[in-house]
């Protein structure tokens, strides 16, 4: 996230919230924001009984599908009920998230997202606002 972007959340939580911008700069220790592959997207709400192969066969359809991969619990060896599409170009994948979000798959609804890679090493720093906690106390 950019810091116009950063910017633009806090003035939003500001207004909503109607707490005061803090006066000082903020600055922000993370790397440049890189730009997340349009064609990979995330899959979340799988029934555990989905597998590769018949996520695969869902979404082929909008395209050509390179890899597909569902996240498993290394522990007890079930789904954690996400997992990861690619295609092989961004318009497939635009095409994919907005025809299957939010339809069901096995029974359950998809939540479809565009994937942003993972920031290894690097702390995620997430913005607040410290003066929001007194509004818990009402």
């Amino acid at each position: 996230m950019n810091r116009k972007s950063l910017a633009f959340v806090a003035t939003a939580i500001s207004t909503r919230f109607r707490v005061p911008l803090p006066q000082t700069q903020c600055q922000f220790y993370c790397s440049p924001p890189s730009h997340p592959s349009s064609n990979k997207l995330f899959v979340g709400g799988l029934s555990w009984s989905v597998d590769e192969k018949s996520l695969k066969d869902a979404f082929s359809s909008f395209g050509d599908v390179t890899e597909v991969r569902i996240v498993y619990d290394k522990d007890s060896g079930r789904s954690r009920g996400f997992g990861f599409i690619i295609f092989s170009n961004e318009d497939d994948a635009k095409c994919a998230k907005e025809a299957m979000d939010g339809k069901a798959l096995l029974g359950r609804p998809l939540r479809i997202s565009i994937a942003l890679e993972k920031a290894r090493g690097v702390p995620v720093v997430v913005p607040r606002l410290s003066d929001i906690g007194h509004l818990n106390r009402r």
